[in-house]
């Protein structure tokens, strides 16, 4: 059985036992346990019920693993001869996911 779930302005599909990397959350820390309502699609094959535009009654919860930071992003802004250069770097954060139940 799997889910299809969103947060973060993503989708993910989601099985149970899978380590997933989603935007970070507020408020959450290593080993907490986390739930996602947002459950687009859930089931598997005849089974599958697909929701207008969630289905009810169904949640996928979670355990944080680990909190991280992806590689740098370097965002450099030039304009010829007028001698203006900025350079910045960012580091997205995000969180590693994993899968604990799906509930219909």
């Amino acid at each position: 059985m799997y889910a299809i779930i969103k947060t973060g302005g993503k989708q993910y599909r989601v099985a149970k036992d899978d380590v997933i990397e989603i935007e970070k959350l507020k408020n959450v820390s290593v080993n907490d346990e986390i739930s996602f309502d947002d459950v687009l699609a859930v089931g598997e094959g005849a089974d599958l019920s697909i929701g207008t535009p969630i289905v009810e009654g169904a949640t996928v919860k979670g355990e944080v693993l680990e909190l991280c930071k992806s590689p740098k992003v370097i965002v450099y802004k030039y304009k010829a001869k007028k001698d203006y250069r900025r350079k910045q770097g960012h580091r997205q954060p995000f969180m590693k996911v994993k899968i604990t139940t799906i509930e219909k």
